[in-house]
């Protein structure tokens, strides 16, 4: 029988057991390979001295395939909880060291466990994702873990905040549960995420494809906007989910973290007022406008190399969360397309969901023409962002600062979608659409001198602002300098905004 001492010296050689994962000769691979292991990830992510581990001494159970001959402690998957910036949050981070990451029941039971403290308590959970998929030795027991960490995410849902790291190759099942997931976050040479991989997709459609075309951090940062954020490495990743959290609430009752602003709130900038071109087909960069409203002029962008003709992302304004959706004139001209209106009404609806208010910048010439959109469905697709802005009942305001043409005007959180206070530059052109095709669809025949006085005739009229802020569509025409100040003031009005949606389970929204 052992003595206490025995067992307190049994219990720390099995700590350090369990600490060592799949071993130090598996350890060095996952080095070698550019990656950190599960518990360095844990240790940068969270406060120094913070983790508190759960189910660290768990094992699989299962028998086949011999399995039961090779067994570690912590089965491939660190959970637990600990403190982001003095704030609570739950992490669970997948060892590739330990069967490949692979998901196996009790791994799956880990991360259960964890999610729902994490819904009981308010506060968000963390994936560290790096897995192979499901385990095959366990057949179906692997499959229904992974459904009940998808059910899980979607209850969770609007409830808490659910970031997704992907720092390895993740496959198969191992990448639903982050796209479930609010964020997900990318390293450039060393993550992947594809449901089959390169060796399936040849055998069934004979395409000869890389991993890293297939599903790396920069086919789903660019073309497929499965992901919301690219790093060079595990570290810089990490970081920049300290970063988002920071900008978040810990759940859909608490509010976001509010920091002390030395910027003054009535801040003008004179430089704003030379930045709309005088020629009207002439692009800018409309996050200058967005860094010169924000706190410091910081603004952490979201999603920045996918559809760049919609700005999103999260900026401070007297301290408190904001977040922006606005078109990028200096890209596509700011031009509403299918990717756009996606990539912007999944953000609006998180920030909704979070109660973060919504600053909305609008210089849009309309929705993009052609066969490739309509096939594609971008009247379904612009109507989830016209959808996302109309159901948001978060204090919203909205600022054009040159074109607001057509439908695209309406969609982009318009007075009669339920904006709050919608400002306009005196740059403001809000029509139908553009003088040139107005004149030629209302007067076919003219021509020359003729066509183009015409045309000068209907930029005075409807080339402003005015006509709308004389029917109230506009509550005020604003001189650039003055946006921040503008801004702030709205805000500060509507911080007590409370608006009741119709009783109902849910809306259908245009998916």
């Amino acid at each position: 029988m052992m003595t206490n001492k025995e067992k307190y010296q049994y219990f720390e050689k099995r700590s350090k057991e369990a600490e060592l994962g799949g071993g130090v000769d598996r350890i060095q691979k996952q080095h070698e390979a550019g990656r950190l292991t599960a518990r360095e990830r844990i240790d940068l992510l969270l406060d120094p001295g913070s983790f508190v581990e759960f189910d660290k001494f768990v094992m699989h159970r299962t028998t086949d395939f011999g399995m039961d001959k090779t067994k570690f402690l912590g089965d491939g998957v660190v959970s637990g909880y600990g403190k982001v910036d003095g704030r609570l949050i739950y992490v669970y981070a997948q060892d590739f060291t330990v069967f490949g990451g692979s998901l196996s029941r009790t791994n799956a039971d880990k991360i259960i466990k964890v999610s729902k403290l994490a819904m009981k308590n308010g506060a968000p959970i963390v994936g560290l994702n790096d897995s192979g998929g499901a385990r095959i030795q366990e057949g179906v027991q692997s499959l229904g873990g992974y459904a009940d960490i998808f059910w899980l995410n979607t209850k969770a849902s609007g409830v808490i905040p659910q970031i997704s790291a992907i720092l390895g190759p993740c496959a198969g099942g191992a990448v639903y549960s982050p796209a479930l997931t609010d964020f997900i976050f990318m390293v450039k040479e060393t993550s992947y995420m594809f449901v089959t991989g390169p060796d399936v997709v040849k055998s069934v459609t004979n395409e000869e494809v890389t991993k890293k075309e297939l599903g790396g951090a920069v086919t789903h940062n660019t073309k497929s906007g499965v992901a919301h954020f690219m790093s060079d490495d595990d570290t810089q990743s990490i970081m920049s989910i300290r970063e988002l959290l920071s900008f978040l609430p810990s759940n859909n009752v608490d509010p976001a973290p509010q920091k002390k602003c030395g910027d003054p709130w009535d801040r003008m900038d004179e430089k704003l007022m030379d930045l709309i071109p005088d020629d009207p087909n002439k692009p800018y960069d409309i996050k200058e406008i967005i860094h010169s409203i924000c706190d410091e002029h910081y603004f952490y962008e979201v999603q920045e190399h996918y559809a760049q003709n919609i700005v999103i992302g999260y900026g401070r304004l007297g301290g408190k969360t904001v977040g922006f959706v606005a078109n990028q004139p200096a890209y596509f001209a700011g031009v509403l397309d299918i990717n756009s209106s996606v990539k912007a009404a999944r953000f609006v609806r998180f920030c909704d969901a979070f109660n973060i208010p919504l600053v909305t910048l609008v210089d849009v010439p309309g929705f993009l023409p052609g066969t490739v959109q309509e096939y594609g469905g971008i009247i379904k697709h612009g109507a989830k962002l016209l959808y996302a802005f109309s159901e948001a009942t978060v204090p919203k305001i909205t600022l054009i600062t040159r074109k607001a043409y057509g439908g695209a005007y309406d969609v982009m959180n318009s007075k009669h979608i339920g904006a709050d206070v919608n400002f306009a530059y005196p740059t403001a052109e809000i029509a139908v659409m553009g003088a040139d095709g107005a004149v030629n669809i209302l007067y076919r025949n003219l021509q020359g001198d003729d066509l183009k006085r015409t045309v000068d005739e209907y930029k005075d009229a409807f080339a402003n602002p005015y006509k709308a802020a004389e029917m109230g569509y506009i509550d005020e025409v604003i001189l650039p300098r003055e946006t921040r100040k503008k801004i702030i003031q709205a805000l500060d009005m509507c911080k007590n905004k409370s608006e009741q949606s119709p009783p109902k389970k849910h809306g259908n929204i245009p998916l």
